[in-house]
């Protein structure tokens, strides 16, 4: 398994990003410290993932920030992405590694216990784990789990975790506490007036815990 800086972890939103766009956002969010970007959007057809990753993934470069795709998995391997996260509901884990092949990344969404025990490291490189609170950016997510969910869940899983659900710059002691090795944010940047700023509290926050 490749290592992997999931410190800061940024879930674009196009209805959020509308203002600025979801290439500035992630441009922005990068500069102020985000190390992964995940490409989000559920009512795009693969065509216009495959558009929008291509300018996500020309952004990104020398930034050393990885781009993940959410659950299109033919986007993901025309775009040459770093990764692919999947949920539960969505294609199955051994058929999503068989997809991108060996090298690319693949993360899958864990909201239970007997799900973060049944990851299989073999075929899955980290698990996103939440949601921690309810979200209005993910109106059909599960049951929030809270941090004592998320520790719970963290000791569990057989591969590195990422929070996931409601979480801001003021969580980030309880998220590296429970075990996680980051979270994942949606509105705390995309729904910031400036990204940047934005996303390099939070990495300053990750910083000075980490010293």
């Amino acid at each position: 398994m490749r290592p992997i800086d999931l410190s800061l972890y940024l879930v674009l939103d196009p209805d959020l990003c509308a203002g600025v766009g979801m290439v500035e956002t992630a441009r922005a969010a990068v500069a102020g410290g985000a190390t992964i970007v995940q490409l989000r959007d559920k009512h795009a057809s693969t065509a216009e993932m495959i558009s929008t990753g291509h300018a996500l993934k020309a952004a990104l470069v020398g930034t050393g920030a990885l781009l993940v795709i959410n659950d299109d998995v033919e986007a993901a391997v025309a775009i040459g992405a770093d990764g692919l996260h999947v949920g539960q509901d969505d294609m199955l884990v051994r058929r999503a590694r068989e997809r991108i092949g060996p090298s690319m990344l693949l993360g899958l969404s864990v909201e239970t216990e007997a799900l973060a025990a049944a990851v299989d490291p073999a075929l899955v490189d980290y698990a996103g784990i939440g949601p921690v609170f309810a979200t209005p950016t993910k109106p059909d997510h599960k049951q929030p789990i809270g941090f004592d969910g998320l520790g719970r869940l963290t000791r569990t899983c057989p591969v590195p975790a990422v929070a996931i659900g409601g979480l801001k710059v003021e969580h980030v002691q309880a998220v590296f506490a429970s075990g996680a090795q980051g979270l994942a944010v949606v509105s705390a940047i995309c729904g910031a007036s400036d990204p940047e700023a934005a996303a390099r509290d939070i990495a300053d926050r990750i910083r000075r815990r980490q010293v």
